[in-house]
């Protein structure tokens, strides 16, 4: 099984100002990390400071103290690459949100948080509430296959698609096809040789555009490289300079190679003049051509070829247009055929859910009331093919009525329900926080919930605020929170613990005194029933 310490997972956070936090900086490890600490220590600024990092509202009463602005920092594992999110919240002003050093807007740090967090705490109760959420846990939970349902949907919207495009109204169909033939005849009429028409003529512009220039340029090469031209002439001089002469072999063979190549450059020098006439009326003729040819590329494209594109397509859309009736007609057909399809793929989708949904309220129910809710009964009720409305219910009392998730009125009761569906429902985010989830439990429950905590701690990264020794227990890492109100201001410090200073904290949440020997004792026994609890499950 791949654990969270391979996955997605919070590395690092970091607060600067943030209530009465000065700067506090924590490495998270994976698995189950409990935060404890006495009330009032500022353990939900920990809570504050991820929320602002996924995205939450900023108020500027979480800036304190210490500066202008409030900054939080997180560092996590994404998809296999390290991301950093930041926020700052000034004291006056709006607030700034970055991703990886870039400026970036608190939407997109909400998505990212979708992807990343989830809150369960006081005010953050928003996982698995919306029907969209509970409908994918549930696909997750039954392997539902969704594929042939999502592609018969998306054929279907294509059809249609085209459909709607064909145009409904015929007044307005008989507008775009009196414009789309008035512009194929133009393109039509213009007969265009080529995609390279343009550049021909172009070239042919400038030889007659220069004539008699070009002329007198043919005829002094012919005449200067001609034979008893003057280079020929100096050829001649030096090849009779160098005949006869072994050292001179060499450059002699390529005066011979350079007469020849000259002779070849008189030769085409000769042609090219024999070919160029003065002819302005070609010349008048061209110059209008190209002016046809570039009003259409000012309508149609930047080039021949994207204006002869350009026609290709629109006589296809003006066949389209001029059978409308037979294609509306053939399209209507394949829509029926379409909808047919995502009709039996919506029924084998809904008929899959509604098997997987008892299965689903049955592990739910149990997991939950081993969580200080015995008496609670959940069920999973699902709408009309294709099971489209999946809503999670729950009744917390026997006889008491069931009532939707998001209507459970105590924050330790839906957090306990959370942490129950997520022991159950393998979904992302990879990194959990819990708060108030040991609200009103002690004893035995308590052991159940750190016990569950623990167990959900092996598959995905696990934050808990938590007030009880019982559940802080089952961490596989401890974090405290301490306030020191002794000097002029106010400051937090958060601290891992080790072994040692673990108990110690364990034994001043059993009994208020860290040094009492059977609080110890007490903290040990608490530690080693978690540790074999975490073997044996």
């Amino acid at each position: 099984m791949t654990t969270v310490a391979e996955t997605d997972r919070l590395l690092e956070l970091a607060a600067t100002n943030l209530g009465v936090i000065e700067h506090l900086g924590l490495v998270f490890e994976p698995g189950m990390t409990a935060i404890t600490g006495e009330t009032g220590a500022g353990k939900t600024l920990l809570l504050t400071a991820l929320e602002l990092l996924i995205g939450g509202r900023a108020d500027v009463a979480v800036v304190g103290p210490h500066g202008d602005e409030a900054v939080v920092e997180g560092r996590f594992i994404h998809d296999g690459d390290e991301l950093v999110l930041q926020r700052i919240v000034p004291r006056d002003g709006r607030s700034r949100a970055y991703v990886n050093g870039r400026l970036a807007t608190a939407g997109t740090l909400s998505d990212y948080g979708a992807q990343l967090v989830e809150l369960h705490g006081q005010h953050a109760h928003t996982a698995l509430t919306a029907t969209s959420a509970q409908r994918a846990a549930l696909d997750v939970f039954g392997a539902i296959d969704l594929e042939p349902l999502i592609e018969a949907r998306m054929r279907e919207r294509e059809l249609v698609d085209r459909l709607e495009g064909l145009g409904g109204d015929d007044r307005q169909r008989l507008r775009e096809l009196e414009l789309l033939r008035f512009q194929v005849d133009e393109i039509d009429h213009a007969q265009i040789a080529s995609p390279l028409e343009d550049d021909e003529l172009r070239a042919e512009e400038a030889l007659l555009a220069g004539s008699t220039d070009n002329r007198e340029a043919a005829a002094m090469a012919a005449s200067l490289l001609g034979a008893d031209g003057a280079v020929d002439d100096g050829l001649a001089t030096v090849t009779e300079a160098l005949a006869g002469k072994p050292a001179f072999d060499g450059l002699a063979d390529r005066v011979a190679s350079l007469a020849a190549d000259l002779a070849d450059v008189a030769a085409d020098a000769r042609s090219m003049l024999e070919s160029i006439e003065d002819d302005p009326e070609r010349l008048a003729a061209i110059q209008e051509r190209r002016r046809v040819l570039t009003g259409l590329r000012r309508k149609y494209g930047e080039t021949l070829a994207e204006v002869l594109d350009y026609h290709d397509r629109t006589a296809a859309r003006v066949g389209e247009l001029e059978d409308r009736d037979r294609v509306a007609a053939e399209l209507e057909a394949e829509i029926e055929s379409a909808r047919a399809t995502t009709r039996k793929a919506a029924t084998k989708v809904g008929r899959a859910r509604r098997r997987a949904a008892p299965e689903l309220a049955v592990a739910l129910t149990a997991n939950v009331r081993e969580l200080a809710l015995p008496n609670a009964h959940i069920e999973c009720h699902v709408g009309d093919d294709p099971g489209d409305d999946v809503e999670l219910q729950i009744s917390m009392n026997k006889g008491a009525p069931l009532q939707p998730l998001s209507k459970i009125a105590s924050g330790g009761e839906l957090a306990r329900t959370m942490l129950a569906t997520r022991l159950v429902l393998s979904a992302d985010p990879a990194t959990m926080v819990f708060d108030e989830v040991d609200a009103g439990v002690g004893g035995a429950a308590a052991q159940a919930v750190g016990a569950a905590l623990g167990r959900l701690g092996q598959q995905r990264q696990v934050l808990v605020v938590t007030h009880l020794a019982q559940v802080a227990a089952h961490a596989d890492n401890h974090v405290t929170v301490v306030k020191d109100d002794s000097g002029k201001m106010v400051s937090v410090a958060a601290t891992v613990l080790d072994a040692e200073a673990r108990i110690v904290e364990l034994s001043r949440m059993l009994s208020g005194s860290p040094g009492s020997h059977s609080a110890r004792e007490h903290a040990a026994e608490l530690l080693a029933d978690a540790a074999s609890a975490k073997l044996s499950g």
